[in-house]
C-alpha cells in the first residue's frame, strides 16, 4: 500500500510519474485515477417498446424494498457499437438504465417534470443508485411534482453474468460462479480474462459520452423536451464523465450548437465529485498493484499496449478489485437480504484461491501478523450475515475509504482495533483508509456476531463500543445508511452496483489530457458552466478538508463516498436523507 501522493492509477506497482492533467495542474497518475469509486433480481419476460420491436425493452423490476410510492423499470436500447470495435457479445451492442418514477406519475417519460439522468463512478453499475433514485423521485412526489431518475449502466456491464445472484440463494450462486455448476440450465462461462476482452480496448471517454447521447436522444426525440426536462450528473467518475458530455459537440459542426452536450440538459448535479474534464478532484487512493501502465509513455504507446493485450483492457487487482471479488459483494447481499440475523455459513462455503483469500484476509486481519499467518481467519468467527456485509462495507471495517458506507457497528461479542493495514489513530492519508477507526470481532470460536444497523447506534442498549485508546468507534450522528437497504441494492437489481470490467481506456483517455478523444470532445468548454450546477458532496468523503466553498455545495455530514447514493430516507437525527432532498428541490427549481 502506498499513500496517495505516491500511487499508479488504480491500483499498480510500477514507477510513478507526475502529469498535467488538463485543467493543468499536476497530479500523479496513480493517485487520481481510481480516486473515486465505486466506488442484482431476475427479469420477467421483456416486452418491446416506443422504439418498436426488437430496439427497446422495458421490464419492471421486482423489489422487497418498503412501499415508498416508486416504481422501478429496466430499460435496454439498441444502439450497436461501430464496427471498427471488433467482436463483442451480442448483448454490448445494447445500452440499459434503471428507470425510477413516481406510481402516481406519468407513464411517458415525455410527461415527466424533469428527468435526472446519473453517470455511475469507477467501478460502479446503476445498481448503486438505487435508495437515492427512490428516495429523490418520492420527495418530490411528496411536493407534487412528478420526476424520474435515470440510473446509466455504461456499456461495459454487458459482460456481467447476473445469473447466479438471480437464483436468490446463496449456495447456488456460490456454486453457479466458483464451481461451475448450472443454474437453471445455464453454465457460466468463467470470469473474462483480458483475451476476451480486445473490443474494450476502444471504449473510451468518446464513446462513453456518446452512448449516453445516442440513448437521450433515442428515449426522448424532441430536443426540446430535451433541453428543458434533464438533469445531467453522476456520481464520483460520473460527474468527469458528465463535464465532458457537457463540452461535447455530437454532429462534428460546432458551428450547430442544438447537438452540444450543454443543450440536451437543463441544469448539472454532482454526487461526491465536481463537474469537470480532470480527475483532479477525485483523489483517492487504493492498492497499488493493477500493473497499468505508467503516464509517460504516451498515449499512442498506450493505446497500443491496448490494443495487442499488453496491457490490462479493464481495470482489476488481487483485493476487492476484481470481477471475482466484487461477485462476492452481491452474493454477501443475497444473504442480508434474505435471512440477516441468520449464522452465515458463506465464509466457509467458498471455495480457496488467491483472489478469494488474499481478500479475506485483508478484510479480516487485525493485524499484519494475522494477515501474514492467515490465522484467525474469518471462517474462524461466529457472524451473520448482516454482519458479514457490514464487515465488506462498512467504513468502521473496510480499510479503504472509496469501499465504505456507514451502515452500523458489529455487537454481540467484544470488538477490538484492527490495525491492519493502518494503525488507528496513525497519521495516515484519509484519502486512502478514510477517517474512521477500524474495528473487527476479537473472539474467534466465539460467541455469534450480530451487526447493529444504522439507526440502532447510540440506543440505550448499545455496548457503545471502544478503541484501546479510548476513542469510540461510531456514533449516531455517523451512521447513515441502512444495511438491509444496502443489502438490496447489491442482491436484487437487474443492474449490478459495481462494473467489473471497467475499460482501462477511459481512465486513460482522460488521464492523458492531450488524447484525440478528449481534443474531439472539448468543443464547447464553457458548456461545464452553462446551466446551473448542484454540488452535493459527503462530509468525509473524498473532498473532506478540501470542500471548494465557491461551488456552494450541499454537504452530507458525516457521509462517506458510497453514503450519497446509499444512505436511508430518514436520518438518526430524525430529518430527511439531505442527497435526495437537494436532488428533488434541484429539480423542481424553474430552468
Amino acid at each position: 500500500m502506498k499513500s496517495m501522493t505516491s500511487l499508479k492509477p488504480m491500483t499498480s506497482m510500477t514507477s510513478l510519474k507526475t502529469v498535467k492533467t488538463s485543467s493543468g495542474r499536476g497530479r500523479t497518475w496513480r493517485g487520481a485515477a481510481l480516486a473515486a469509486l465505486l466506488t442484482a433480481g431476475a427479469l420477467t419476460g421483456a416486452v418491446p417498446t416506443a422504439q418498436g420491436a426488437g430496439t427497446r425493452t422495458e421490464t419492471p423490476v421486482a423489489s422487497t424494498h418498503p412501499a415508498d410510492g416508486v416504481t422501478e423499470s429496466v430499460v435496454r436500447v439498441k444502439a450497436p457499437l461501430p464496427s471498427a470495435f471488433g467482436s463483442r457479445p451480442a448483448a454490448c451492442d445494447w445500452l440499459s438504465y434503471l428507470r425510477y418514477r413516481s406510481a402516481e406519475g406519468p407513464a411517458a417519460s415525455a410527461d415527466a417534470d424533469r428527468i435526472l439522468v446519473a453517470q455511475p463512478g469507477i467501478l460502479e453499475g446503476a445498481g448503486a443508485f438505487d435508495s437515492v433514485a427512490r428516495g429523490t423521485v418520492a420527495k418530490a412526489a411528496a411536493q407534487g411534482r412528478h420526476i424520474e431518475f435515470w440510473a446509466l449502466d455504461r456499456r461495459s456491464n454487458c459482460l456481467e453474468d447476473r445469473t447466479g445472484i438471480a437464483s436468490g440463494d446463496q449456495h447456488a450462486a456460490v456454486d453457479y460462479y466458483y464451481r461451475g455448476r448450472p443454474v437453471d440450465g445455464r453454465t457460466f462461462d468463467g470470469f473474462a480474462g483480458n483475451g476476451r476482452l480486445g473490443w474494450l480496448a476502444k471504449l473510451g471517454i468518446e464513446q462513453t459520452v456518446r452512448d449516453q447521447y445516442d440513448l437521450l436522444v433515442a428515449e426522448l426525440p424532441d430536443p426540446g423536451l430535451r433541453r428543458s426536462r434533464l438533469l445531467c450528473g453522476g456520481h464520483s467518475l460520473g460527474g468527469v464523465i458528465t463535464g465532458y458530455f457537457a463540452a461535447a459537440d455530437f454532429d462534428g459542426n460546432p458551428a450547430t450548437t442544438a447537438d452540444a452536450g450543454q443543450n440536451q440538459c437543463a441544469g448539472y448535479f454532482a454526487l461526491d465529485t465536481t463537474v469537470s474534464t480532470s480527475l483532479d478532484d477525485l483523489s483517492g487512493s487504493i492498492p497499488d498493484d493493477t500493473g497499468l501502465p505508467d503516464i509517460g509513455l504516451g498515449y499512442a504507446a498506450v493505446q497500443a499496449g491496448l490494443d495487442t493485450g499488453a496491457l490490462p483492457r479493464s481495470l482489476s487487482a488481487p483485493v476487492l478489485l476484481n470481477p471475482e471479488t466484487m461477485t462476492l459483494l452481491a452474493i454477501a447481499g443475497l444473504g442480508a437480504v434474505h435471512d440477516p440475523d441468520a449464522e452465515a455459513d458463506l465464509p466457509a462455503y467458498l471455495p480457496s484461491g488467491l483472489n478469494i483469500e488474499a481478500t479475506n484476509r485483508f478484510l479480516f486481519s487485525k493485524d499484519a501478523a494475522a494477515f501474514l499467518t492467515g490465522s484467525p481467519a474469518v471462517k474462524d468467527f461466529r457472524l451473520t450475515n448482516a454482519a458479514v456485509l457490514g464487515a465488506l462495507m462498512d467504513d468502521q471495517s473496510v480499510p479503504l475509504a472509496f469501499l465504505q458506507s456507514s451502515v452500523g457497528f458489529f455487537d454481540g461479542g467484544p470488538v477490538v482495533d484492527k490495525d491492519f493495514p493502518a494503525a488507528n489513530g496513525s497519521a495516515q492519508p484519509t484519502q486512502l483508509f478514510g477517517v474512521e477507526y477500524k474495528a473487527i470481532p476479537g473472539q474467534p470460536h466465539g460467541p455469534l456476531y450480530t451487526w447493529r444497523n444504522y439507526d440502532r447506534v447510540g440506543d440505550a442498549d448499545d455496548p457503545g463500543y471502544r478503541s484501546a485508546d479510548g476513542t469510540p468507534f461510531t456514533t449516531a450522528g455517523k451512521e447513515v445508511t441502512d444495511i438491509r437497504e444496502l443489502a438490496r441494492s447489491l442482491a436484487e437489481q437487474p443492474l449490478d452496483f459495481t462494473e467489473q470490467y471497467f475499460p482501462t481506456k477511459l481512465l486513460t483517455d482522460i488521464q492523458l489530457g492531450t488524447s484525440p478523444q478528449v481534443k474531439r470532445l472539448v468543443v464547447h468548454p464553457g458548456g461545464l458552466t452553462a446551466n446551473p450546477t448542484l454540488t452535493v458532496l459527503a462530509g468525509d468523503g473524498l473532498l473532506a478538508g478540501r470542500i471548494p466553498a465557491d461551488l456552494h455545495p450541499v454537504v452530507a455530514a458525516g457521509y462517506q463516498h458510497l453514503d450519497v447514493l446509499t444512505a436511508a430516507p430518514v436520518q438518526n437525527d430524525g430529518r430527511p436523507e439531505p442527497v435526495s432532498a437537494g436532488l428533488a428541490a434541484f429539480a423542481r427549481a424553474p430552468r
